[in-house]
């Protein structure tokens, strides 16, 4: 009778674990390498200043007597700073502004970056990569070369356009509240609209072709395919592009701060949250104020950059 043996069990060695954990000590310490000059670089350029500033946003200058009892010296004041300059009125009139710019800027901004978009993707579209580089170049100039452009188009008596409609008889006057937003607008789309028009324009070409081909076939038309199955596919490209002007809106700071030469009755010198700082901190020298605003500023960015985020992902909803 035969008896069945089972064979002995090979002993496992680990001969190949050093060297794997070589290989894995090799990986991290090149990923180490090659990721360490951006953080270097983002702890000294972003990192360092949000810290500087939260920490001067907790000190004032203090003068004694009548401002002749020499130098102002700096006392801790907490939360002081943040409640001063959430109980000022330009502070917190500049949020007002913001938001009556961006009631006019977003939707035309939107709404106009989806429309080229769509009119380069369609096939009825030639010398598509010539509008690509038309649209896109106003990006590429400076902000506040942009808006000394506008600023001279907006010049009476020196600019072209502004005696071009005067002399049809349309009355152009930048001191007008009903003018000098709009206008500022106008400038922030100039710079603005043409880099939305390339994110949406790739976010397009992402789409499959045959699904595009599927429609044409079923005999739909280019404004359907584009409402049904183009602005569907490319939701994630726009809920990114709000998510940006969100966050561009809060920071305007170039245009105001030109435009306001030519209409100081309607755009001061605080229009907005980052002219208010800018002036508290290189104009009065109050850096404490400057500091607790840009500290508020920067965390309603990121309250509206949330709710933005949101918004435009529901099903992420728990």
């Amino acid at each position: 009778m035969a008896v069945l043996t089972k064979p002995a069990a090979t002993p496992r060695t680990s001969e190949g674990a050093p060297a794997a954990r070589r290989r894995t000590l090799r990986t991290g310490g090149a990923a180490a390498a090659l990721l360490a000059p951006f953080f270097v670089l983002f702890a000294a350029a972003t990192l360092a200043p949000i810290g500087y500033a939260l920490w001067l946003s907790f000190f004032k200058e203090h003068h004694s007597g009548l401002g002749f009892g020499g130098p102002p010296t700096t006392v801790f004041s907490g939360f002081g700073n943040y409640l001063d300059v959430l109980k000022d009125p330009a502070y917190r009139d500049g949020f007002l502004h913001v938001a009556i710019f961006a009631v006019l800027y977003v939707p035309v901004m939107i709404a106009g970056s989806l429309t080229v978009a769509l009119l380069l993707d369609s096939a009825l579209a030639r010398a598509k990569r010539f509008f690509q580089l038309t649209l896109f170049l106003p990006h590429v100039v400076p902000g506040i070369i942009a808006a000394i452009v506008w600023l001279y188009l907006y010049t009476p008596g020196v600019s072209p356009v502004v005696s071009a409609l005067q002399s049809g008889g349309i009355t152009f006057d930048l001191g007008s509240p009903f003018v000098a937003v709009p206008s500022l607008v106008n400038v922030a789309l100039w710079e603005v609209l043409g880099y939305n028009v390339v994110v949406f324009y790739a976010a397009l070409q992402a789409i499959p072709r045959e699904v595009l081909e599927a429609a044409v076939i079923d005999g739909a038309s280019e404004l359907r395919t584009s409402w049904s199955i183009k602005l569907p596919s490319i939701r994630s490209s726009v809920g990114l592009v709000g998510l940006f002007t969100a966050i561009g809106v809060l920071q305007l700071f170039q245009e105001p701060l030109l435009l306001q030469q030519s209409a100081p009755a309607v755009i001061t010198s605080q229009w907005t949250p980052n002219l208010y700082n800018w002036v508290q901190a290189f104009k009065d020298s109050n850096y404490g104020y400057a500091a607790a605003g840009s500290i508020l500023l920067a965390l309603v960015c990121g309250l509206l950059s949330f709710a933005v985020t949101r918004l435009s992902n529901p099903w992420r909803r728990t």
